[in-house]
């Protein structure tokens, strides 16, 4: 009988977990071996015990998922990472397969999809969906602005955590650094989409956000 693929889950929702849990039990070829709500424990449970796939969400508390990816690359090499994640591709598919994902899935896409992304990845190849393909190769041939796709991936955290209603403080205190460090990212950021105030950063950063959800 060919041995399971062990899979963990990293979620800060809880009923996401559930979710995702059930579906894939159901599968005669796929188990949970363990789950997680933020990058620090799902690090220290997969050193304990190794999983074959991680399912990673790119929204954790207290933590960025690519940041996560990135320390999985490096720690677990032989772990083969999933995205599922309610963000819009365009702008974080590349980082997160950049950062180390072989998969990347949206939380709107049918729930084949994540089983089909699963095994793809557990033999070693990357998916991704054709939506997806066709955008990243526009970015490549550069039909897609550099505008927020310019901002760096903590740069990005920090601007969509302004667009979703957080204080520099409130930043500062998730990713446990200063508030002048925050500070020193907004400064870039503006640099970088040629915004002359604080001001005008908060109200791109919320029109953004809402664009994005809405999609």
């Amino acid at each position: 009988m060919t041995e399971r693929c062990r899979i963990f889950l990293v979620d800060d929702h809880p009923l996401v977990r559930e979710w995702l849990a059930n579906l894939l039990r159901a599968q005669p070829d796929l188990d949970i071996c363990g789950q997680a709500d933020d990058a620090r424990s799902a690090l220290a449970a997969m050193s304990a015990s190794p999983a074959d796939v991680a399912i990673v969400d790119l929204s954790l508390r207290g933590s960025s998922g690519l940041d996560l990816i990135k320390d999985l690359r490096e720690r677990q090499p032989a772990t083969a990472i999933v995205v599922l994640s309610m963000h819009e591709e365009l702008f974080y598919a590349e980082r997160a397969l950049r950062a180390g994902a072989l998969g990347y899935v949206t939380k709107r896409e049918s729930t084949s999809r994540i089983v089909e992304a699963i095994r793809e990845v557990r033999a070693g190849r990357v998916y991704a969906s054709p939506e997806m393909l066709s955008q990243l190769a526009g970015r490549l041939v550069g039909r897609t602005p550099a505008t927020v796709a310019s901002l760096s991936d903590r740069e990005l955290e920090v601007f969509r955590r302004l667009g979703e209603g957080r204080s520099t403080r409130q930043i500062a205190d998730e990713f446990h650094v200063s508030i002048k460090t925050i500070q020193a990212y907004c400064t870039r950021i503006k640099e970088k989409l040629g915004l002359e105030s604080g001001a005008v950063l908060v109200r791109d950063a919320v029109r953004w956000v809402e664009q994005e959800y809405r999609r």
